[in-house]
């Protein structure tokens, strides 16, 4: 099993771990609720069991939970992800575009890309969007040593922290090669891809519209890089689209830990 398949199956146990959690909490509310009617009571406990007891009946599996509303329309995820950035050029107008759009994404830094765009980083944080690592010099993990790998990611973590007062927990290993053991090194989270758009090959929108569209699914990843103007308009074309059937857009993190 090559690197980036087992970083996959690790990302997938933790993922079945936390849904996990939150099945059992969910029974349990139910559970409590199902007790509150069975006595004559009509609290909000018992009408909240309720509903969320049809919803499960009429194949609502996925419906999400509002306290303030009951039951609220089952909701498609998406995480749209950017490396190699950031970019002085392209970096502020993918920004200001998700900003009109009142869309979150994830950007991987390069640690050797940060000097000199300390604001850009800055406005990443105050806008809400999730800094990861992308390595200092976009480096094959599994090619070196755990000492060295260690450095480029530690010297990727320095530079976002001196600039946002936070060391990042998520890292986008380059070529989503990732080195067995590495997480012992580093505390860190690897996040990999669903959807590979292919944009810094193509450069082209159409072709990187094609592939969203051929292969989105809910919960999917989708890899992309803030270092061609035919990104950033693919990017935005691709939060138009998917708003428009229904989809979500949430940082890594909310996509992996609800």
């Amino acid at each position: 099993m090559s690197g980036g398949e087992e970083m996959k199956v690790k990302t997938g146990h933790l993922v079945m771990w936390v849904q996990g959690l939150v099945l059992v909490l969910l029974c349990a509310r139910l559970g409590a609720g199902a007790i509150l009617e069975k006595e004559g009571e009509t609290g909000t406990a018992g009408e909240e069991a309720v509903q969320l007891t049809n919803a499960a009946k009429n194949g609502d599996a996925k419906a999400d939970f509002d306290q303030n509303r009951g039951l609220v329309q089952e909701k498609k995820r998406v995480a749209l992800t950017f490396d190699d950035g950031p970019s002085s050029k392209y970096t502020p107008l993918l920004l200001e575009g998700l900003k009109e759009r009142g869309v979150h994404a994830t950007f991987f830094l390069m640690g050797k890309n940060i000097e000199g765009k300390e604001e850009l980083v800055k406005r990443m944080q105050a806008e809400g969007h999730l800094i990861g690592n992308h390595t200092y010099n976009h480096v094959e993990l599994c090619k070196i040593s755990k000492e060295a790998a260690r450095t480029e990611i530690e010297a990727t973590n320095q530079e976002i922290y001196d600039i946002t007062g936070e060391y990042p927990m998520w890292l986008r290993p380059p070529y989503g090669e990732w080195q067995k053991n590495l997480d012992f090194y580093v505390n860190m989270f690897p996040v990999l891809w669903d959807i590979d758009t292919l944009d810094w090959k193509s450069q082209n929108v159409n072709a990187v519209m094609q592939i969203v569209e051929s292969e989105i699914e809910d919960g999917a990843v989708i890899l992309m890089h803030d270092a061609y103007q035919s990104s950033v308009d693919a990017a935005l074309q691709i939060v138009d689209l998917l708003t428009a059937q229904g989809y979500e857009f949430v940082t890594v993190d909310e996509l992996v830990l609800p």
